[in-house]
């Protein structure tokens, strides 16, 4: 594999046949990978650990598999990584969390299992921000991650650690959650394409929890052909977990391709444009009028927006009641305060707030009758200062409300809703665009943000990295 390197190959799609034909190998491609976590990961700090031994034996397998014809799917022989709040079978899953620093699973999440069934080498566990409960990835016991386009900004959160190691060539694609938009933000803010797919298409077995009602489980990568990839190996039905549903899986990677021009766009102005940041609006302007030469028809709607958040409020207390009672010194005192804001939460309150979700979740299809898809900014502004943030503590939990101002209703929703790059601030930052669709129609989400990504460059600007 000689002379083969991330700028000259950098997405799945692009290395999957190279992979089949034998034209390059599952060995060197780990190596190169594993060669830049140990020269950026101290710079970054995307990854907690590294299972640099376990990875290039699994990339052993894949050589001599592929070599025998025996080649499984398009991530055969990927290096890809996880987030730490996902199980892996004998490997440590921290959380991010001194209450889980020494924890390790018997066995793999279902996700990381079809992983390995596709052939996926596994690199390491990336860092996030403590047990997903926040947006900024400064909170963890092992340090925050920074920015890999500026390294005094935050990543965005919880999937912090997931989107910087996308981002600096640190693997090809990652598994992140996303609970109030936990893929899609730090996707927005480090540059890359991340997705989250409908409420149920992908399992959440083995992946500890913060609100099951409404955690998502999914890709993170350089391209919407990679996450379409990913998917392909991750969704579907998993009868042992019941947060997910039996609805058939189609061909996602062949349905992306399908044409755009069909499709009617909703943009809806009032709640998701309030507010943005001057380079934020720029771009969002720049891309609408990119969309109006793809899509069909674009139009404004307007979306009655749920804001309350008594519900993960009240999941994340009872996830975590008993170790916060038996050791809240073991988590920052910040997601103590966080976990405890549910405490007060009665049951009928939960459960009038949990009958409220399914009755807004068959009430946001009616959107779809008159339009396909909607588009909006996926955050008000760029990246925050890491240092700004630190040294005002009351100004970060608002920082990341506003950051997740925008994904957190998808969440409520259940909706498939991706973040595709769209531009960047005129100091260099990445701004993401988010595209969301009926319940189960991934397609449609995959196919405007392949058009647009096909009609664009951003995803092609390389961060400026050693």
């Amino acid at each position: 594999m000689s002379g083969v390197g991330m700028t000259a190959i950098s997405t799945i799609a692009e290395l999957a046949p190279r992979l089949r034909s034998r034209e390059i190998s599952p060995v060197e491609l780990t190596r190169e990978c594993l060669e830049r976590i140990e020269k950026l990961n101290p710079v970054l700090n995307a990854f907690i650990t590294v299972t640099a031994e376990s990875a290039l034996a699994e990339s052993r397998v894949a050589e001599t598999e592929i070599a025998r014809g025996e080649w499984r799917a398009p991530l055969h022989g990927i290096p890809v990584s996880v987030q730490d709040l996902i199980h892996t079978a004998g490997v440590r899953t921290t959380s991010a969390s001194k209450l889980h620093e020494n924890r390790v699973p018997g066995d793999d999440a279902e996700v990381v299992r079809r992983l390995r069934r596709a052939g996926a080498v596994i690199l390491g566990k990336n860092n996030l921000h403590e047990f997903a409960y926040g947006g900024s990835s400064l909170i963890s016991h092992f340090g925050e991650v920074r920015n890999p386009w500026h390294r005094g900004r935050i990543t965005g959160g919880s999937s912090g650690g997931s989107a910087a190691a996308v981002v600096a060539g640190m693997g090809y694609a990652s598994i992140g959650t996303d609970t109030a938009g936990s893929i899609r933000e730090p996707a927005a803010l480090c540059g890359c394409v991340g997705l989250k797919a409908t409420y149920g298409r992908v399992p959440s077995r083995g992946v500890i929890p913060l609100s099951p009602s409404l955690d998502h489980v999914g890709p993170l990568a350089r391209s919407v052909a990679d996450v379409s990839i990913v998917l392909q190996a991750i969704a579907g039905f998993d009868t042992a977990d019941l947060t997910t549903a039996e609805v058939p899986v189609v061909d996602y990677v062949a349905g992306m391709k399908e044409s755009a021009a069909r499709l009617r766009v909703g943009v809806p102005r009032e709640y998701f444009f309030d507010d943005l940041d001057p380079g934020v609006a720029s771009a969002m302007n720049h891309a609408l009028d990119g969309i109006r030469t793809i899509a069909a028809e674009v139009k404004e709607v307007r979306l009655d927006v749920p804001t309350d958040r008594t519900l993960q409020k009240a999941e994340s207390y009872a996830t975590h009641a008993k170790s916060v009672a038996q050791n809240p010194e073991l988590y920052d005192p910040e997601t103590v305060r966080r976990i405890r804001s549910g405490e007060e939460v009665s049951a009928a309150e939960y459960i009038e707030q949990r009958r409220e979700l399914d009755a807004t979740r068959w009430s946001i299809r009616s959107i779809f009758a008159d339009v396909d898809v909607l588009v909006t900014p996926t955050t008000p502004m760029p990246a925050p200062s890491i240092t700004e943030l630190k040294a005002s503590p009351e100004a970060l939990r608002p920082a990341e409300l506003k950051l997740l101002r925008n994904t957190r209703p998808f969440n409520v929703w259940g909706l498939p809703a991706i973040s595709v790059p769209c531009g960047f601030t005129q100091s260099g930052l990445p701004i993401g665009l988010q595209i969301a669709g009926p319940p189960w129609r991934e397609d449609l989400v995959l196919q405007l943000a392949f058009a647009y990504e096909q009609a664009t460059a951003w995803h092609k600007r390389n961060c400026p990295l050693p």
